[in-house]
């Protein structure tokens, strides 16, 4: 009877402690990106951008997470040389909304310091952006609709991983996102987003 008592008063202390450590913080993040495309499209110069949203983190167990969020991103290409008969420049400029659903290891390095490990999938649908020429010599500038012209895809969907580091409340993240979706809507081309980024954020 002891033996049996003493069985369920410590699986109950290892439910409870199972349950405190379930928690979820909200937070903020922002940062910059440095994107290209893969594909037929690897000729491309990489372009900066940025990275704005709100992020989640479910803690479901201890140092283990579900990190995901809801960020607006923007990813894309330029070039810059031979435009078919003319010479110039092209940038490309799509615009995300992309969800990212992240398992995190997180490791303590000392008292409110911790390294984040993630990786996982994304998927992330365009809003917006646009496609700019603009010719050598000339001081004029031809914009265009990335995704109304039936060139691009609008969904996107690939594989991200990173490494991060909670500083208390304050978090700091370089990771990178592999586009495994062909945005191209024309018949025989391939192109894939490519992405690294470095975010700064505060989780409340």
């Amino acid at each position: 009877m002891k033996k049996i008592t003493f069985s369920l008063i410590v699986a109950m202390l290892v439910a409870v402690t199972s349950v405190s450590a379930q928690q979820l913080y909200l937070g903020v993040k922002g940062g910059i990106n440095l994107s290209n495309f893969s594909g037929d499209l690897d000729d491309a110069d990489a372009k900066v951008g940025f990275n704005i949203g709100l992020a989640a983190d479910y803690e479901f167990m201890f140092n283990h997470a579900i990190q995901t969020g809801l960020f607006f991103t923007t990813k894309g290409a330029k070039y810059e040389g031979d435009l078919g008969e003319v010479s110039g420049k092209l940038t490309m400029n799509p615009m995300y909304l992309q969800l990212p659903v992240h398992y995190a290891y997180k490791l303590d390095v000392s008292p409110g310091t911790r390294l984040v490990f993630h990786a996982g999938p994304y998927m992330a649908v365009g809003v917006g952006g646009k496609v700019k020429v603009k010719a050598s010599g000339s001081s004029a500038e031809v914009s265009d609709d990335f995704f109304q012209d039936g060139a691009f895809k609008r969904f996107d969907a690939g594989l991200g991983l990173g490494v991060g580091a909670e500083f208390g409340p304050l978090l700091l993240d370089l990771g990178w996102d592999m586009g495994l979706t062909n945005i191209s809507d024309i018949s025989g081309a391939d192109a894939k987003n490519q992405n690294a980024y470095l975010t700064v954020g505060y989780r409340f």
